[in-house]
């Protein structure tokens, strides 16, 4: 039997936001599928249908039908943060169609008069997510909500990290009878009430692109030691960090480090280890300065605190507290792929590094001399050199 399986974005209300063409797919399909949500927005009638949400329970039910027509119901568009993604190669085989619906992003966007075109979006549907890097780093940014992110868990993040002059638009229930549009200012909407069904539009006319070698002068000190620019910037360099990697830092010291490789990872995490309160504290008030809210700090002495943490895409380690080897076992038992780069200045240390990452280790040594003045001459002082030690996978 011939079976065609349609994947329907339905807009936001199924009624005046759909498309003739999926009009047409719903009133034809001989079973309708969706989440109870999208359901309930059809007059069904007597048809069949399936209350469902999960991908892998469609399909088989759809395989298992003997309906030749099967209509799945999506929120929005298909292409837009949608079940589609997950369910179509499920479908392999079948004869699937994909009908494209008005997502919320266009919907709101319309209702404020304004364009989407250059937004960053963002999905904190039932997860947490980089807010605060992202408004940082995007002149408008699109959030979709939902489950535990509210508008004003936005609005508090943004507002924590030195961002609360943002404008914020909501959207609430849109295309629905109780729709409602609010805006206003970050740090006025941190007690926002809103719909758990919200949108909101940031935008940031004081964003800035992500940086590298952030001048030392910048950092909040103390007295706890701190990786100069250039060393940071040739060790960010040689660990090729990536938007989406989850990265470790080891011995977080100030957290320059941290914040280095959180501007280059953006939609990634960076997780900040440092067994010093004094040190945890720099790194969170740094993050904060820094708008690095994809920066979690873990407070304990490596490896023992690196047993509960996501695998990493890039290691580096600042200091190893005399665990190297513990260290690098952690990383590699976690990912065998990872990339770490180790900073060492001393000959016994270098040596220790090499040990450790064996003949896939590439050691740089960087001797920085900088000119101070003394009276109408600039006289270079030397830095101590510094041996930047990777070792990619084995």
């Amino acid at each position: 039997m011939n079976k065609t399986v349609y994947i329907i974005g339905v807009g936001m209300d199924g009624a005046s936001t759909l498309t003739a063409e999926a009009s047409a797919a719903v009133r034809d399909a001989e079973v309708c599928i969706g989440a109870g949500r999208v359901l309930s927005l059809f007059d069904l009638g007597d048809k069949p249908s399936l209350v469902s949400y999960d991908s892998a329970e469609i399909a088989a039910y759809i395989k298992a039908s003997p309906c030749g027509r099967c209509a799945v119901l999506m929120s929005g568009d298909c292409g837009f943060y949608s079940g589609a993604k997950r369910l179509l190669p499920l479908l392999d085989g079948l004869d699937t169609r994909v009908i494209c619906g008005i997502s919320t992003p266009v919907y709101l966007c319309s209702r404020l008069k304004t364009q989407w075109e250059g937004l960053y979006f963002v999905s904190l549907h039932g997860r947490d997510g980089n807010i605060a890097r992202a408004v940082a780093s995007h002149e408008r940014t699109f959030f979709l909500l939902g489950g535990g992110m509210t508008v004003g868990t936005v609005c508090r993040r943004l507002t924590d990290y030195g961002l609360g002059g943002t404008k914020i638009s909501v959207g609430e229930n849109l295309a629905l009878e109780n729709e409602r549009i609010t805006a206003g200012y970050a740090e006025e909407l941190c007690g926002a009430e809103a719909s758990t069904l919200s949108a909101v539009i940031a935008e940031n006319p004081n964003w800035q692109s992500p940086r590298s070698c952030i001048p030392d002068g910048e950092f909040i000190r103390g007295d706890v030691p701190m990786t100069k620019a250039e060393v940071r910037c040739v060790s960010t360099a040689k660990l090729d960090i990536s938007p989406a990697h989850v990265c470790w830092d080891v011995g977080a010291g100030t957290g320059s480090v941290s914040v280095e490789m959180a501007l280059r990872c953006g939609e990634g995490r960076v997780y900040a280890v440092e067994r010093n309160p004094d040190a945890a504290e720099l790194v969170d008030r740094n993050r904060r300065k820094f708008a690095c809210d994809n920066i979690e700090i873990v407070t304990g002495a490596a490896p023992e605190a690196l047993r509960s943490l996501p695998a990493p895409d890039r290691v580096f380690i600042g200091g190893s507290g005399g665990r190297l080897e513990g260290i690098v076992a952690a990383a590699r038992e976690k990912n065998p792929a990872s990339i770490i780069v180790a900073n060492a200045v001393s000959l016994e240390t270098l040596n220790r590094c090499v040990s450790v990452f064996g003949k896939n280790s590439e050691v740089t040594q960087l001797a920085v001399t900088r000119a101070r003045p003394v009276g109408a001459h600039s006289l270079m002082t030397a830095e101590n050199p510094v041996f930047i030690v990777r070792s990619d996978p084995r």
